[in-house]
């Protein structure tokens, strides 16, 4: 087994935090989340493809701060255009001519936009899309398929959320569209929406392409009850294609929602749409936020949209995604490993089959030796390609990954 990484400060970091705020750090980033007491809690800088966390550790990372970072980390580029809008202010009573460029922009972009309004986070922009198709329809019931945020109507864990509002939105399993049609037709004279993530991105399972034909099923559904598709691109958005899972995979959606990568980390999402159905927005249906007009971060999501045009960004990390992709079956297959290779070619991921009670302390084993030999990957959330990762990096992390399943079923090899 490799050597236990120096984790002193981190560890005391958290130790204060846990009194400072409830469980230290927030939600995804608490150390349950990865391996306790193996990964890092505190980090110091961010250069290229890595992460570099307050003990000094460096580390490949391919979960991208869990998605914003698309190019890499320190992107001069950017943040030198967003000095010099710190120049002339950002935060106003009223709005700045950037709003506009950067909406015109994304509607010529993204397929299903005819109308957009800018928030800061994915939840903001969700939380929008669902108002909207409510306040549109007049109904009341979401139907949903995947992680939407943090709000009532879609939180992972109901704690503190009312009884009746959790009634109000409608689980599905992504690609069984008979489940759909089934939930549809039981509430069919109260349903506002149905919002789904273009990519199945499930907890801890593998991701899921889209099953030929499934989004072009879903489409019909909405079409035919009459309900407010959206897709929540906030993972997908720029990535997939520039404008989205809906561009590459040829399915238009009503409202879609995109976010995360845009400003390559600074905090901006989007909701764009149909004009009728946005247009709820001007009178019926109030949204409203003191930051959601600051221009710091449109600044920076023009000059992430031109390097990931000028760069031809989403095409380069489809094809070394694909082999990156391919490469990991080969190690896979090589150990006859117990687990899944699943995923995009942006968005790789490996899931731990249960073919046997150790299939829990296999994972755990296994991502103790990755985070050790400098691979900073999650066992619950999917991986990212970001454009900064350099060919070596990223066969480095293969060869990380190799030696952390030789070690893993060296330790614990299957059972008969």
């Amino acid at each position: 087994m490799s050597e236990k990484l120096n984790l002193e400060k981190s560890l005391e970091l958290y130790e204060e935090g846990k009194k400072l705020s409830p469980g230290g750090v927030m939600g995804i980033r608490r150390p349950y989340n990865f391996v306790e007491g193996e990964y890092p809690i505190f980090i110091e800088k961010g250069y290229g493809g890595h992460i570099v966390d307050v003990d000094g550790n460096d580390y490949i990372d391919m979960l991208c701060a869990y998605g914003p970072i698309i190019l890499g980390y320190d992107e001069d580029e950017i943040n030198e255009a967003v000095k010099t809008q710190m120049d002339k202010g950002f935060c106003f009573s009223l709005v700045q001519e950037v709003q506009n460029t950067l909406e015109k922009r994304l509607i010529d972009l993204i397929p299903s936009a005819e109308m957009c309004v800018l928030a800061k986070t994915g939840s903001d922009v969700t939380g929008i899309a669902v108002r909207v198709a409510r306040g549109y329809t007049g109904k009341d019931i979401i139907l949903r398929c995947g992680y939407h945020g943090w709000h009532d109507w879609c939180v992972e864990n109901p704690g503190g959320v009312p009884e009746e509002i959790q009634k109000l939105t409608k689980g599905f399993k992504y690609g069984d569209i008979k489940e759909l049609e089934t939930l549809l037709e039981e509430n069919k004279d109260n349903t506002a929406c149905i919002i789904i993530t273009p990519v199945g991105h499930p907890l801890a399972k593998p991701v899921i392409p889209p099953p030929e034909g499934y989004l072009e099923k879903v489409r019909e559904l909405a079409d035919k009850y009459n309900v407010v598709l959206i897709f929540d691109e906030i993972r997908t958005g720029f990535r997939v294609a520039m404008g989205g899972a809906q561009e590459r995979y040829g399915v238009i959606p009503d409202v879609s929602v995109f976010g995360k990568a845009l400003a390559n980390g600074y905090p901006i999402s989007a909701c764009v749409g149909k004009a009728e159905i946005m247009n709820v927005m001007e009178k019926d249906v109030f949204i409203s936020s003191t930051f959601f007009p600051n221009s710091l971060e449109m600044v920076a999501a023009h000059k992430c949209l031109d390097i990931l045009e000028r760069e031809k960004v989403t095409d380069v990390m489809w094809e070394r995604g694909t082999k990156y992709l391919k490469d990991l079956q080969k190690i896979v297959d090589k150990h006859n490993a117990p687990v899944t290779v699943s995923g995009i070619p942006p968005m790789p991921f490996i899931t731990f089959d249960k073919v046997d009670d150790d299939y829990k302390i296999r994972r755990k084993f296994f991502y103790t030796e990755t985070i050790r030999r400098g691979l900073f990957i999650q066992p619950y959330h999917h991986w990212y390609i970001a454009h900064r990762h350099t060919d070596d990096d990223l066969q480095k992390s293969l060869d990380i990954i190799d030696e952390a399943f030789s070690e893993t079923l060296k330790e614990y090899p299957i059972k008969k």
